[in-house]
Protein backbone atom coordinates (compact mmCIF):
# COMPACT_ATOMS: atom_id res chain seq x y z
CA UNK A 1 0.00 0.00 0.00
CA UNK A 2 1.32 3.98 -0.96
CA UNK A 3 1.99 6.23 1.87
CA UNK A 4 -0.68 8.47 -0.09
CA UNK A 5 -3.06 5.09 0.06
CA UNK A 6 -2.58 4.15 3.71
CA UNK A 7 -3.30 8.04 4.86
CA UNK A 8 -6.50 8.09 2.41
CA UNK A 9 -7.41 4.83 4.38
CA UNK A 10 -6.62 6.47 7.91
CA UNK A 11 -8.93 9.42 7.25
CA UNK A 12 -11.46 7.47 5.78
CA UNK A 13 -11.61 5.44 9.22
CA UNK A 14 -11.42 8.78 11.29
CA UNK A 15 -14.75 9.92 9.42
CA UNK A 16 -16.56 6.23 10.20
CA UNK A 17 -15.29 6.16 13.42
CA UNK A 18 -16.86 9.72 14.21
CA UNK A 19 -19.86 9.31 12.50
CA UNK A 20 -20.16 6.04 14.52
CA UNK A 21 -19.53 7.84 17.88
CA UNK A 22 -21.96 10.91 17.30
CA UNK A 23 -24.45 10.87 19.61
CA UNK A 24 -27.86 12.27 17.92
CA UNK A 25 -29.11 12.87 21.87
CA UNK A 26 -26.92 13.24 25.30
CA UNK A 27 -27.88 13.70 28.71
CA UNK A 28 -26.94 17.30 29.96
CA UNK A 29 -26.81 18.53 33.69
CA UNK A 30 -26.85 22.28 35.71
CA UNK A 31 -25.97 22.46 38.91
CA UNK A 32 -27.50 25.63 41.02
CA UNK A 33 -25.24 26.23 44.13
CA UNK A 34 -25.51 27.88 47.17
CA UNK A 35 -22.30 29.80 47.54
CA UNK A 36 -20.15 29.57 50.67
CA UNK A 37 -19.20 33.23 50.63
CA UNK A 38 -15.97 34.73 51.96
CA UNK A 39 -16.21 36.84 54.88
CA UNK A 40 -16.40 40.71 54.07
CA UNK A 41 -13.18 42.36 54.63
CA UNK A 42 -11.59 45.52 52.94
CA UNK A 43 -7.67 43.93 52.29
CA UNK A 44 -6.93 41.30 50.57
CA UNK A 45 -6.88 37.74 52.10
CA UNK A 46 -3.83 35.34 51.60
CA UNK A 47 -3.50 33.39 49.00
CA UNK A 48 -3.84 30.21 50.50
CA UNK A 49 -7.16 31.31 52.25
CA UNK A 50 -8.39 31.99 49.20
CA UNK A 51 -7.56 28.53 48.03
CA UNK A 52 -9.02 27.24 51.33
CA UNK A 53 -12.26 28.90 50.85
CA UNK A 54 -12.80 27.81 46.87
CA UNK A 55 -11.66 24.28 47.72
CA UNK A 56 -14.90 24.16 50.17
CA UNK A 57 -17.29 25.39 47.30
CA UNK A 58 -15.59 22.95 45.12
CA UNK A 59 -16.07 20.18 47.26
CA UNK A 60 -19.62 20.54 47.27
CA UNK A 61 -19.61 21.32 43.33
CA UNK A 62 -17.33 17.68 43.23
CA UNK A 63 -20.36 15.95 44.17
CA UNK A 64 -22.67 17.18 41.89
CA UNK A 65 -20.21 16.31 38.82
CA UNK A 66 -19.64 12.99 40.28
CA UNK A 67 -23.42 12.55 40.47
CA UNK A 68 -24.16 14.21 37.47
CA UNK A 69 -21.58 11.14 35.50
CA UNK A 70 -22.94 7.94 37.64
CA UNK A 71 -26.10 9.03 35.97
CA UNK A 72 -24.99 9.22 32.14
CA UNK A 73 -24.07 12.75 31.67
CA UNK A 74 -22.01 13.78 29.06
CA UNK A 75 -22.01 17.26 30.26
CA UNK A 76 -22.32 19.51 33.33
CA UNK A 77 -22.83 23.54 33.97
CA UNK A 78 -21.95 25.23 37.31
CA UNK A 79 -22.79 28.80 37.85
CA UNK A 80 -21.05 32.19 37.91
CA UNK A 81 -19.45 32.79 40.74
CA UNK A 82 -19.74 29.55 42.30
CA UNK A 83 -16.02 29.38 43.72
CA UNK A 84 -15.62 32.31 45.51
CA UNK A 85 -19.29 34.81 45.56
CA UNK A 86 -19.05 38.29 44.78
CA UNK A 87 -18.94 41.77 46.37
CA UNK A 88 -15.10 42.08 45.56
CA UNK A 89 -12.91 45.16 44.81
CA UNK A 90 -10.54 44.53 42.44
CA UNK A 91 -7.62 44.06 45.14
CA UNK A 92 -9.83 42.16 47.25
CA UNK A 93 -10.55 39.42 44.24
CA UNK A 94 -6.78 39.37 43.40
CA UNK A 95 -5.74 36.19 45.46
CA UNK A 96 -8.55 34.00 43.90
CA UNK A 97 -7.22 34.29 40.52
CA UNK A 98 -5.48 32.47 38.08
CA UNK A 99 -3.71 33.30 35.11
CA UNK A 100 -5.77 31.13 32.37
CA UNK A 101 -3.83 30.15 29.66
CA UNK A 102 -5.30 30.06 25.54
CA UNK A 103 -6.79 26.48 25.04
CA UNK A 104 -4.69 26.37 22.17
CA UNK A 105 -1.63 25.41 24.33
CA UNK A 106 -2.86 21.69 24.50
CA UNK A 107 -3.00 21.85 28.01
CA UNK A 108 -4.42 18.88 30.89
CA UNK A 109 -4.05 20.34 33.98
CA UNK A 110 -4.23 17.19 36.05
CA UNK A 111 -1.56 15.71 34.10
CA UNK A 112 1.17 18.57 33.72
CA UNK A 113 -0.10 20.37 37.05
CA UNK A 114 3.00 23.54 36.77
CA UNK A 115 3.43 23.75 33.16
CA UNK A 116 1.54 27.22 33.59
CA UNK A 117 2.54 28.37 37.55
CA UNK A 118 0.58 28.09 40.29
CA UNK A 119 -2.73 26.39 39.12
CA UNK A 120 -4.53 24.39 41.73
CA UNK A 121 -8.05 25.52 40.98
CA UNK A 122 -7.81 24.56 37.15
CA UNK A 123 -5.28 21.62 38.29
CA UNK A 124 -8.69 20.42 40.51
CA UNK A 125 -11.05 21.20 38.09
CA UNK A 126 -9.71 19.41 34.87
CA UNK A 127 -9.32 16.28 37.50
CA UNK A 128 -12.55 16.60 38.06
CA UNK A 129 -13.86 16.33 34.53
CA UNK A 130 -10.91 13.48 33.62
CA UNK A 131 -11.42 11.27 36.75
CA UNK A 132 -15.57 11.50 36.25
CA UNK A 133 -15.20 11.27 31.84
CA UNK A 134 -17.55 14.20 32.12
CA UNK A 135 -17.05 18.00 30.64
CA UNK A 136 -17.15 20.40 32.79
CA UNK A 137 -18.11 24.15 33.21
CA UNK A 138 -16.61 26.48 35.90
CA UNK A 139 -16.29 29.95 36.17
CA UNK A 140 -13.17 31.30 38.12
CA UNK A 141 -11.11 34.28 37.62
CA UNK A 142 -8.43 35.12 35.22
CA UNK A 143 -5.32 37.28 35.96
CA UNK A 144 -3.32 38.43 32.66
CA UNK A 145 0.08 40.60 32.93
CA UNK A 146 -0.23 43.96 31.34
CA UNK A 147 2.49 45.91 29.54
CA UNK A 148 2.69 49.63 32.21
CA UNK A 149 3.31 51.16 28.57
CA UNK A 150 -0.76 49.80 27.59
CA UNK A 151 -2.47 53.14 28.55
CA UNK A 152 -5.11 50.80 29.23
CA UNK A 153 -3.22 48.81 31.86
CA UNK A 154 -4.78 48.98 35.38
CA UNK A 155 -2.59 49.80 38.08
CA UNK A 156 -1.84 46.76 39.78
CA UNK A 157 -0.22 45.71 36.34
CA UNK A 158 -2.83 42.86 35.35
CA UNK A 159 -5.96 43.05 33.59
CA UNK A 160 -8.81 40.70 35.83
CA UNK A 161 -11.59 38.35 33.65
CA UNK A 162 -14.77 36.82 35.00
CA UNK A 163 -13.98 33.83 32.99
CA UNK A 164 -15.49 30.10 32.06
CA UNK A 165 -12.95 27.66 31.48
CA UNK A 166 -14.51 23.94 30.48
CA UNK A 167 -12.51 21.15 30.57
CA UNK A 168 -13.25 17.78 28.31
CA UNK A 169 -13.77 13.84 29.63
CA UNK A 170 -9.67 13.80 29.48
CA UNK A 171 -9.27 16.55 31.23
CA UNK A 172 -8.31 19.08 28.93
CA UNK A 173 -8.75 22.73 28.63
CA UNK A 174 -10.68 23.04 25.46
CA UNK A 175 -12.57 26.22 26.24
CA UNK A 176 -11.72 30.05 27.61
CA UNK A 177 -13.89 32.60 27.52
CA UNK A 178 -14.03 36.44 29.52
CA UNK A 179 -17.33 37.65 30.07
CA UNK A 180 -18.08 41.01 27.90
CA UNK A 181 -21.42 42.63 29.67
CA UNK A 182 -20.39 43.01 33.60
CA UNK A 183 -23.12 43.86 35.82
CA UNK A 184 -22.34 45.22 39.24
CA UNK A 185 -18.32 43.83 38.97
CA UNK A 186 -15.80 46.29 39.56
CA UNK A 187 -13.48 43.60 40.43
CA UNK A 188 -13.59 42.60 36.68
CA UNK A 189 -12.31 44.68 33.25
CA UNK A 190 -14.30 44.57 30.01
CA UNK A 191 -12.39 42.34 27.51
CA UNK A 192 -11.05 44.34 24.20
CA UNK A 193 -14.53 43.07 22.37
CA UNK A 194 -16.76 40.19 22.36
CA UNK A 195 -15.39 36.97 22.23
CA UNK A 196 -16.85 33.87 20.21
CA UNK A 197 -16.38 30.90 21.96
CA UNK A 198 -17.32 27.55 20.43
CA UNK A 199 -16.43 23.51 20.69
CA UNK A 200 -16.55 20.87 19.19
CA UNK A 201 -17.82 17.40 20.43
CA UNK A 202 -19.37 14.33 19.44
CA UNK A 203 -23.06 15.29 21.05
CA UNK A 204 -22.82 18.91 19.16
CA UNK A 205 -21.43 22.12 18.41
CA UNK A 206 -21.34 24.32 22.09
CA UNK A 207 -20.76 27.86 23.00
CA UNK A 208 -20.42 29.59 25.67
CA UNK A 209 -21.85 33.57 27.17
CA UNK A 210 -22.24 34.63 31.04
CA UNK A 211 -25.16 36.17 32.74
CA UNK A 212 -25.61 39.76 31.43
CA UNK A 213 -24.61 38.90 27.97
CA UNK A 214 -27.43 37.21 27.41
CA UNK A 215 -29.12 40.62 26.90
CA UNK A 216 -26.79 41.68 24.11
CA UNK A 217 -26.67 40.85 20.51
CA UNK A 218 -22.76 39.85 20.67
CA UNK A 219 -21.84 37.22 21.81
CA UNK A 220 -25.28 35.97 22.35
CA UNK A 221 -27.01 35.94 18.89
CA UNK A 222 -23.66 36.01 16.74
CA UNK A 223 -23.06 32.41 18.02
CA UNK A 224 -26.39 31.10 17.41
CA UNK A 225 -26.99 33.26 14.10
CA UNK A 226 -23.10 32.85 12.21
CA UNK A 227 -21.23 29.75 14.46
CA UNK A 228 -24.49 27.55 14.27
CA UNK A 229 -23.86 26.17 17.75
CA UNK A 230 -26.46 23.46 19.11
CA UNK A 231 -26.33 24.01 22.36
CA UNK A 232 -25.44 26.95 24.43
CA UNK A 233 -23.49 26.84 28.21
CA UNK A 234 -25.03 29.70 30.55
CA UNK A 235 -23.34 30.53 33.86
CA UNK A 236 -25.61 33.19 35.62
CA UNK A 237 -25.76 34.88 39.34
CA UNK A 238 -28.68 36.13 38.30
CA UNK A 239 -31.72 38.05 40.52
CA UNK A 240 -35.41 36.98 39.91
CA UNK A 241 -36.83 40.70 38.50
CA UNK A 242 -40.76 40.40 37.61
CA UNK A 243 -42.94 40.60 35.68
CA UNK A 244 -40.78 39.85 32.62
CA UNK A 245 -37.46 39.04 34.13
CA UNK A 246 -36.96 36.07 36.41
CA UNK A 247 -34.31 33.65 35.46
CA UNK A 248 -36.60 30.67 34.11
CA UNK A 249 -38.86 32.60 32.77
CA UNK A 250 -36.35 34.73 30.13
CA UNK A 251 -33.97 32.12 30.13
CA UNK A 252 -37.04 29.44 28.54
CA UNK A 253 -37.46 32.03 26.53
CA UNK A 254 -34.36 32.51 24.97
CA UNK A 255 -34.05 28.98 24.00
CA UNK A 256 -37.42 29.19 22.49
CA UNK A 257 -36.53 32.41 20.65
CA UNK A 258 -33.34 31.41 19.12
CA UNK A 259 -34.34 27.44 18.73
CA UNK A 260 -31.15 26.59 20.70
CA UNK A 261 -30.41 24.17 23.02
CA UNK A 262 -29.58 26.02 26.62
CA UNK A 263 -27.89 24.79 29.59
CA UNK A 264 -28.09 27.65 32.40
CA UNK A 265 -26.82 27.19 35.88
CA UNK A 266 -27.78 29.92 38.58
CA UNK A 267 -26.29 30.64 42.07
CA UNK A 268 -28.72 30.09 44.88
CA UNK A 269 -29.09 32.70 47.55
CA UNK A 270 -32.39 33.27 48.12
CA UNK A 271 -31.86 36.58 50.09
CA UNK A 272 -30.74 37.92 47.26
CA UNK A 273 -33.72 36.68 44.94
CA UNK A 274 -30.90 34.26 43.40
CA UNK A 275 -32.39 31.40 42.27
CA UNK A 276 -33.97 29.58 39.02
CA UNK A 277 -31.94 27.10 36.65
CA UNK A 278 -33.00 24.87 33.54
CA UNK A 279 -32.15 23.30 30.91
CA UNK A 280 -34.45 24.44 27.78
CA UNK A 281 -35.05 22.93 24.53
CA UNK A 282 -35.70 24.96 21.29
CA UNK A 283 -39.64 23.86 21.95
CA UNK A 284 -39.86 23.64 25.57
CA UNK A 285 -38.26 23.50 28.88
CA UNK A 286 -36.73 20.03 29.83
CA UNK A 287 -36.13 20.73 33.22
CA UNK A 288 -35.67 23.71 35.61
CA UNK A 289 -35.69 25.02 39.02
CA UNK A 290 -36.81 27.96 41.64
CA UNK A 291 -36.39 27.83 44.84
CA UNK A 292 -36.78 30.87 46.76
CA UNK A 293 -37.44 28.40 50.42
CA UNK A 294 -34.31 26.84 50.98
CA UNK A 295 -30.83 27.32 51.02
CA UNK A 296 -30.15 24.17 49.12
CA UNK A 297 -28.31 23.41 45.82
CA UNK A 298 -30.12 21.52 43.01
CA UNK A 299 -28.55 19.44 40.30
CA UNK A 300 -30.93 18.58 36.92
CA UNK A 301 -30.39 16.31 34.51
CA UNK A 302 -32.38 15.91 31.13
CA UNK A 303 -31.53 14.40 27.69
CA UNK A 304 -31.44 16.92 25.08
CA UNK A 305 -31.25 16.35 21.15
CA UNK A 306 -27.21 16.64 20.05
CA UNK A 307 -28.30 18.61 16.66
CA UNK A 308 -31.94 20.12 17.50
CA UNK A 309 -32.23 21.34 14.13
CA UNK A 310 -32.56 18.06 12.46
CA UNK A 311 -34.96 16.79 14.95
CA UNK A 312 -38.38 16.57 13.91
CA UNK A 313 -39.41 18.77 17.24
CA UNK A 314 -37.16 21.76 15.72
CA UNK A 315 -39.62 24.73 15.89
CA UNK A 316 -40.71 26.37 12.11
CA UNK A 317 -39.18 30.24 11.97
CA UNK A 318 -41.51 32.48 12.93
CA UNK A 319 -41.87 36.04 11.53
CA UNK A 320 -42.74 37.63 14.27
CA UNK A 321 -44.86 40.70 12.96
CA UNK A 322 -46.59 38.99 10.19
CA UNK A 323 -50.20 38.44 11.67
CA UNK A 324 -49.87 41.57 13.37
CA UNK A 325 -49.27 43.97 10.33
CA UNK A 326 -51.84 41.80 7.93
CA UNK A 327 -54.72 41.17 9.91
CA UNK A 328 -57.44 43.71 10.46
CA UNK A 329 -56.45 45.09 14.04
CA UNK A 330 -58.41 46.01 16.83
CA UNK A 331 -59.95 48.94 17.80
CA UNK A 332 -57.40 50.74 19.86
CA UNK A 333 -58.66 51.19 23.18
CA UNK A 334 -59.42 54.81 24.48
CA UNK A 335 -59.20 54.00 28.31
CA UNK A 336 -55.56 53.25 27.67
CA UNK A 337 -53.39 54.44 31.04
CA UNK A 338 -49.69 54.25 31.33
CA UNK A 339 -48.19 52.53 34.29
CA UNK A 340 -44.45 51.49 35.26
CA UNK A 341 -42.62 48.11 34.66
CA UNK A 342 -39.02 48.49 36.27
CA UNK A 343 -38.47 52.16 34.79
CA UNK A 344 -40.24 51.63 31.91
CA UNK A 345 -43.12 53.81 30.96
CA UNK A 346 -45.77 50.92 29.55
CA UNK A 347 -48.90 52.40 27.88
CA UNK A 348 -52.19 49.72 29.19
CA UNK A 349 -55.81 48.88 28.63
CA UNK A 350 -57.66 47.06 30.80
CA UNK A 351 -58.94 43.21 30.43
CA UNK A 352 -62.13 44.82 31.33
CA UNK A 353 -64.50 41.49 30.35
CA UNK A 354 -63.71 38.07 31.09
CA UNK A 355 -63.47 37.39 26.90
CA UNK A 356 -62.33 40.20 23.97
CA UNK A 357 -60.04 41.55 21.45
CA UNK A 358 -57.83 44.51 22.43
CA UNK A 359 -55.06 46.43 21.11
CA UNK A 360 -52.62 48.80 22.23
CA UNK A 361 -50.26 50.85 20.68
CA UNK A 362 -46.65 52.97 21.74
CA UNK A 363 -45.03 54.44 19.07
CA UNK A 364 -44.23 51.89 16.36
CA UNK A 365 -45.53 48.66 18.29
CA UNK A 366 -49.20 47.54 18.57
CA UNK A 367 -49.71 44.76 20.85
CA UNK A 368 -53.08 42.70 20.26
CA UNK A 369 -55.01 40.31 22.23
CA UNK A 370 -57.73 37.65 21.79
CA UNK A 371 -58.58 36.10 25.57
CA UNK A 372 -60.98 34.23 27.06
CA UNK A 373 -60.95 33.64 31.10
CA UNK A 374 -62.29 30.39 32.49
CA UNK A 375 -63.86 33.14 35.28
CA UNK A 376 -63.52 36.49 35.65
CA UNK A 377 -61.59 36.83 39.45
CA UNK A 378 -63.43 40.02 40.75
CA UNK A 379 -60.45 40.22 43.55
CA UNK A 380 -57.86 40.67 40.19
CA UNK A 381 -57.35 42.62 37.42
CA UNK A 382 -55.30 41.95 34.24
CA UNK A 383 -53.95 44.67 31.66
CA UNK A 384 -52.51 44.48 28.34
CA UNK A 385 -49.06 46.67 27.89
CA UNK A 386 -47.03 47.65 25.22
CA UNK A 387 -43.49 49.15 25.60
CA UNK A 388 -40.74 50.39 22.71
CA UNK A 389 -37.90 52.50 23.60
CA UNK A 390 -34.55 52.67 25.03
CA UNK A 391 -34.99 50.76 28.38
CA UNK A 392 -34.17 51.64 31.98
CA UNK A 393 -32.50 54.31 33.45
CA UNK A 394 -29.27 53.40 31.56
CA UNK A 395 -30.81 53.78 28.18
CA UNK A 396 -28.99 51.63 26.45
CA UNK A 397 -30.68 48.54 25.31
CA UNK A 398 -33.74 48.81 23.18
CA UNK A 399 -37.05 46.72 24.19
CA UNK A 400 -40.11 45.96 22.44
CA UNK A 401 -42.63 44.53 24.79
CA UNK A 402 -46.16 43.23 24.28
CA UNK A 403 -47.56 41.78 27.90
CA UNK A 404 -50.48 40.50 29.32
CA UNK A 405 -49.88 40.99 33.10
CA UNK A 406 -51.83 40.56 36.48
CA UNK A 407 -51.75 43.49 38.43
CA UNK A 408 -50.59 43.98 41.98
CA UNK A 409 -53.94 44.93 42.98
CA UNK A 410 -57.70 46.47 41.70
CA UNK A 411 -55.91 49.30 41.68
CA UNK A 412 -54.68 49.76 37.83
CA UNK A 413 -51.81 52.09 38.78
CA UNK A 414 -49.94 48.51 40.33
CA UNK A 415 -49.94 47.44 37.02
CA UNK A 416 -46.07 46.00 36.43
CA UNK A 417 -45.42 45.50 39.87
CA UNK A 418 -44.17 42.26 40.76
CA UNK A 419 -46.67 40.24 42.05
CA UNK A 420 -46.22 36.25 42.39
CA UNK A 421 -49.82 34.21 42.99
CA UNK A 422 -52.27 34.29 40.60
CA UNK A 423 -56.37 32.60 40.40
CA UNK A 424 -57.36 33.84 37.07
CA UNK A 425 -57.38 30.77 34.31
CA UNK A 426 -57.41 31.21 30.64
CA UNK A 427 -59.43 29.30 28.34
CA UNK A 428 -57.60 31.13 25.55
CA UNK A 429 -54.93 33.46 24.85
CA UNK A 430 -53.06 35.20 21.71
CA UNK A 431 -50.72 37.19 21.76
CA UNK A 432 -48.83 39.33 18.72
CA UNK A 433 -46.98 42.65 17.71
CA UNK A 434 -46.23 44.55 15.40
CA UNK A 435 -42.52 44.12 16.14
CA UNK A 436 -39.41 45.80 14.63
CA UNK A 437 -37.06 43.05 15.12
CA UNK A 438 -36.80 39.55 14.39
CA UNK A 439 -35.80 38.97 17.90
CA UNK A 440 -38.50 38.43 19.89
CA UNK A 441 -38.42 35.73 23.23
CA UNK A 442 -42.03 34.22 24.22
CA UNK A 443 -42.59 34.20 27.58
CA UNK A 444 -45.19 32.66 29.99
CA UNK A 445 -44.96 32.42 33.90
CA UNK A 446 -47.69 31.14 35.67
CA UNK A 447 -49.07 31.80 39.65
CA UNK A 448 -45.69 31.26 42.24
CA UNK A 449 -43.36 31.38 39.64
CA UNK A 450 -43.67 28.40 37.84
CA UNK A 451 -43.29 27.95 34.08
CA UNK A 452 -45.45 26.04 31.04
CA UNK A 453 -43.72 23.41 29.05
CA UNK A 454 -46.14 22.29 26.50
CA UNK A 455 -49.33 24.13 26.98
CA UNK A 456 -48.34 26.97 24.98
CA UNK A 457 -46.70 27.95 21.44
CA UNK A 458 -45.68 30.41 18.79
CA UNK A 459 -47.23 29.95 15.66
CA UNK A 460 -44.86 30.61 12.35
CA UNK A 461 -47.08 33.77 12.08
CA UNK A 462 -45.94 35.51 15.22
CA UNK A 463 -49.01 34.58 17.34
CA UNK A 464 -48.17 33.16 20.76
CA UNK A 465 -51.11 31.18 21.88
CA UNK A 466 -51.73 28.62 24.58
CA UNK A 467 -52.80 24.77 23.60
CA UNK A 468 -54.39 21.62 25.48
CA UNK A 469 -56.94 23.65 27.12
CA UNK A 470 -57.10 25.81 29.88
CA UNK A 471 -54.30 27.14 31.93
CA UNK A 472 -53.09 27.50 35.01
CA UNK A 473 -53.45 30.74 36.97
CA UNK A 474 -51.48 33.13 35.02
CA UNK A 475 -48.90 35.46 36.16
CA UNK A 476 -47.93 37.26 32.64
CA UNK A 477 -47.91 35.87 28.80
CA UNK A 478 -45.20 38.35 26.90
CA UNK A 479 -43.23 38.49 23.99
CA UNK A 480 -40.12 40.63 24.80
CA UNK A 481 -38.34 41.63 22.08
CA UNK A 482 -34.59 43.25 21.76
CA UNK A 483 -33.87 45.53 18.48
CA UNK A 484 -30.18 45.30 18.68
CA UNK A 485 -29.63 48.11 15.95
CA UNK A 486 -31.40 50.38 18.02
CA UNK A 487 -29.22 50.44 21.23
CA UNK A 488 -27.27 53.13 22.27
CA UNK A 489 -23.75 52.55 21.69
CA UNK A 490 -22.20 55.71 23.03
CA UNK A 491 -20.91 53.97 26.00
CA UNK A 492 -18.94 50.38 25.91
CA UNK A 493 -20.44 47.54 26.56
CA UNK A 494 -19.40 47.34 30.08
CA UNK A 495 -20.20 49.72 32.79
CA UNK A 496 -18.39 51.98 35.02
CA UNK A 497 -16.77 50.75 38.57
CA UNK A 498 -18.55 53.51 39.63
CA UNK A 499 -21.81 52.91 38.44
CA UNK A 500 -21.12 49.76 39.36
CA UNK A 501 -20.68 50.24 42.87
CA UNK A 502 -23.48 51.55 43.64
CA UNK A 503 -25.69 49.46 41.88
CA UNK A 504 -24.35 46.47 43.90
CA UNK A 505 -25.19 48.38 47.42
CA UNK A 506 -28.39 49.44 46.40
CA UNK A 507 -28.89 45.77 45.47
CA UNK A 508 -27.70 44.50 48.45
CA UNK A 509 -29.75 46.79 50.65
CA UNK A 510 -32.97 44.55 49.31
CA UNK A 511 -34.61 47.90 47.39
CA UNK A 512 -37.87 46.34 47.35
CA UNK A 513 -38.06 46.33 43.69
CA UNK A 514 -34.80 45.68 41.93
CA UNK A 515 -33.79 47.75 38.94
CA UNK A 516 -30.82 45.27 37.94
CA UNK A 517 -31.24 45.09 33.84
Amino acid sequence: MTTSSFQTSVAVFALVTLHVSALDTFIAAVYEHAVILPEETKTPVSQDNALLLMNKNIDILEKAIKQAAEQGAEIIVTPEDALYGWNFTRETIFPYLEDIPDPRVDWIPCRDPHRFGHTPVQVRLSCLAKNNSIYVLANIGDKKPCDSKDPSCPPNGCYQYNTNVVYDKKGQLVARYHKYHLYAEPQFDVPEKPELVTFNTTFGRFGIFTCFDILFHDPAITLVKDFHVDTILFPTAWMNVLPLLTAIEFHSAWAMGMRVNLLAANTHHARLKMTGSGIYAPHSPKAYHYDMETNLGRILLSELDSHPRSSPAFPVAVNWSDYATTTKPFPVQKSTFRAFISRDAFNFTELSASAGNLTVCQKDLCCHLSYRMLRKEENEVYALGAFSGLHGRRRREYWQVCTMLKCKTTNVTTCGRPVETALTRFNIFSLSGTFGTEYVFPEVLLTKIHLSPGKFEVLKDGRLVNKNGTSEPILTVSLFGRWYTKDSHSISGGISNLETANLLISTLLMITTLQIL
